[in-house]
């Protein structure tokens, strides 16, 4: 199984790839913990991610093309794997479809997460971690079942953020608006594209990515 996740900031892809993940045993490819690795490797690929951070320029198509085929290649990936974060441009779309058929390797399905902007708004200018795990919390709709302290691991120290604030959340949606959903109609017209309401709770659209991974 080979999945794309697409979705706005904030509509929760990376929770319910990794629910898909402990589910359907592959793996998930994000592109921030790709790039992380990478550096960390070591890898030729890598080495280049590594100076162009350091100079604090973004990673180029090429790089990140290049990063998800050392990934792919990676025996973990033999099951099948969701990319959470990429592609964001149609250029980008076009570069993953040769790189998988030089791998003659099928996308299986493009889902998108759709969520009302004013929600995503809510969503992400609430949330945040405990500072010593890393579990994540929302002021409205995860709160700790102790006021103030960590259910995981007892903390009582939390942090936010900084850009988790509304204006650059509303910053945000408005590139992916013009950067990224027109991935949507590229792959609509392919046949690929389906569609769950992330605007359900997290567990009804667990349970709505399942039936259509299931029926496919």
């Amino acid at each position: 199984m080979r999945l794309m996740l697409l979705g706005p900031p904030g509509a929760g892809k990376g929770t319910q790839a990794q629910r898909l993940v402990e589910r359907y045993k592959i793996a998930q490819l994000s592109t921030g913990d790709m790039l992380r690795e990478a550096v960390a490797v070591g890898s030729a690929v890598g080495l280049q991610v590594k100076a162009v951070m350091e100079r604090g320029d973004l990673v180029s198509d090429e790089i990140m093309i290049g990063i998800i085929a050392e990934r792919i290649d990676q025996p973990d990936c033999a099951n099948g794997f969701i990319l959470d974060g990429f592609p964001r441009t149609i250029a980008q779309a076009e570069a993953l479809a040769g790189l998988l058929a030089d791998r003659t390797i099928n996308l299986d399905m493009v889902v998108e997460m759709t969520v009302n902007d004013d929600v995503l708004v809510n969503r992400i200018s609430g949330r945040y971690v405990c500072a010593s795990c890393g579990a994540g919390y929302h002021d409205q709709n995860l709160k700790p079942k102790v006021d103030g302290e960590c259910d995981k691991c007892g903390s009582h120290e939390f942090s936010r953020r900084a850009d988790d604030n509304a204006e650059t959340v509303r910053d945000r949606l408005a590139v992916y608006h013009a950067q990224t959903a027109p991935l949507l109609p590229y792959y609509g017209e392919k046949g690929m594209l389906q569609q769950v309401d992330g605007m359900n709770g997290l567990d009804q659209v667990t349970a709505d990515l399942i039936a259509l991974l299931d029926a496919a």
